[in-house]
């Protein structure tokens, strides 16, 4: 099976503070982007990764790939948010791939076993999206600032990527949520507006999202805890 590898990275992600991107801060001598590359480039089914990114850093992006020597990357700019930003990447697919693996570039601790059952389930099922239980208590609230509601904490997922589809099925719900004029704050989202059921796999608690400072040092201690 081929499989095209999706990673939005043109996001500017300032909540970490500073004037440049996190994905080109570094972790353990690398920047949070070489991680990640470097955890897809390790999955034989993966064909082809596409990096989308910022127009204006065309230039740090391929320094950065040509000082760490990956090769072989495919990238295009971005969008005005994730949704066009991941749609841009699709349109560089190859049209012999069948699966479309997408996976933000600010989570590079993912693991191979992971992605092999993520594209394994997205062959079976067609959809498929990591995600983690959620384990505190959630509540919905009302207009007032009152609780309306305790959910069902049992059937809650926190959502991670990797996700990956069949892919005509991303595309086309790609292109639905265009024709409607519609955001969805996932892919998976697009894709459950098809009518098409979305599989889900288990996660793991240290596939974080790089998105504050602090998230810095929890990724110091996932290394150490590695090594």
């Amino acid at each position: 099976m081929r499989v095209s590898a999706i990673i939005p990275a043109a996001g500017r992600g300032r909540r970490v503070g500073g004037n440049q991107n996190k994905l080109y801060l570094h972790i353990k001598g690398k920047p949070v982007i070489i991680h990640t590359l470097f955890a897809l480039k390790a999955v034989a089914q993966i064909t082809e990764i596409i990096l989308v990114i910022a127009a204006d850093e065309e230039g740090l992006c391929h320094r950065t790939l040509n000082k760490f020597h990956i090769k072989g990357i495919i990238t295009t700019t971005g969008g005005e948010n994730r949704q066009t930003s991941v749609a841009n990447g699709l349109a560089r697919a190859s049209d012999d791939s069948e699966l479309i693996l997408i996976h933000d570039g600010a989570r590079p601790f993912v693991s191979l076993s992971i992605i092999t059952k993520i594209i394994n389930e997205a062959g079976l099922y067609g959809a498929a999206v990591t995600a983690i239980p959620i384990t505190n208590t959630i509540k919905e609230g009302d207009e007032e600032g009152f609780v309306k509601s305790t959910l069902k904490r049992d059937r809650l997922w926190s959502v991670q990527t990797p996700q990956a589809f069949k892919s005509n099925l991303i595309k086309d719900a790609h292109r639905k949520a265009a024709a409607d004029g519609f955001t969805g704050t996932d892919d998976a989202m697009l894709v459950e507006r098809l009518g098409h059921p979305v599989k889900i796999v288990k996660g793991s608690s240290e596939n974080i999202k790089i998105t504050t400072s602090r998230d810095f040092i929890i990724a110091k201690e996932i290394f150490r805890g590695r090594n």
